[in-house]
């Protein structure tokens, strides 16, 4: 029989080709699922801003610091205390963020790789991490002067341990069927490396560079601090200094940090697109 909906129980409605038929009502556990996480994602960034108000309220009532700081930070950019040293900062650490991150990526991979190399080069990458930056950074600045070329390599220098020690983790932990599957159909080591081995490492690698990104703005103000004419670093020593202004030095470590969560958040969209959500 024919009916409203179609050819019989299982025909073509309104409702879709039965049971089983691609209506309305078929795609309403993937909307759901769509609708959760969206509600999740929307309860985290509550989350978040509210803890942070709860901070800025406590401290506003213990020490009625922060409308004084905002307040600072807002006449900073207003007048233009502020731009010159942060571009001076982002600099160092967008240079020293792409030489270390480059050296650790061909270094994990060679001791991923080879392990003759973990051997010989591991007990001096552990050594050269454990030396304290702030210990380096003054004789960088006197080697290599107090220009672009030592902060840039501070930078460098601690971004690469924890870019080099997961671009390892990551190319050990590739299933080794998948290379093998890309052997027997004849793919050159070029193919197995792009296709096959890098995607699989890259979860692991973007993990390193999330923490190399944040130590690199560490590393930036590090080497400021040891020399320099600009940068947040030297504003944050002049505002302490000879300019007696505890706002202002507020409001550049303000700026630190949200420049900190740029950069994590950037980092983040890069893999999201390129890996996927984790």
């Amino acid at each position: 029989m024919t009916g409203p909906g179609g050819t019989g129980p299982g025909g073509t409605g309104p409702g879709g080709t039965g049971p089983g038929g691609t209506g309305p009502g078929a795609s309403a556990p993937g909307v759901r699922v769509r609708t959760a996480a969206t509600r999740q994602r929307g309860q985290a960034v509550l989350a978040v801003v509210a803890g942070g108000l709860a901070f800025v309220v406590a401290w506003q009532a213990l020490v009625a610091g922060p409308v004084e700081v905002l307040e600072r930070w807002v006449d900073a950019w207003r007048v233009g205390i502020l731009q010159p040293h942060l571009a001076a900062t982002l600099t160092e650490i967008v240079l020293g963020l792409l030489a270390g991150g480059l050296a650790g990526l061909a270094v994990g991979y060679l001791l991923a790789r080879s392990r003759l190399a973990g051997l010989v080069l591991s007990p001096y990458i552990v050594a050269a991490q454990s030396t304290p930056i702030l210990a380096l950074a003054p004789l960088l600045a006197l080697w290599l002067g107090t220009g672009l070329a030592s902060k840039v390599l501070i930078c460098g220098l601690i971004v690469f341990f924890p870019i080099a020690v997961a671009t390892m983790v990551g190319f050990r932990g590739v299933d080794p069927r998948l290379v093998e599957l890309g052997r027997s159909l004849r793919a050159t080591p070029r193919q197995i490396l792009v296709t096959l081995e890098i995607p699989a490492a890259l979860p692991q690698i973007f993990g390193g560079l999330r923490v190399g990104v944040t130590l690199a703005v560490v590393g930036a103000i590090v080497a400021e601090w040891a020399g320099a004419d600009q940068g947040l670093g030297v504003l944050i020593n002049l505002a302490r200094g000879s300019l007696f202004d505890t706002p202002l030095l507020f409001a550049t470590l303000l700026t630190i940090a949200l420049l900190g969560v740029a950069l994590y958040a950037t980092v983040v969209v890069v893999e999201r697109r390129l890996v996927g959500a984790r």
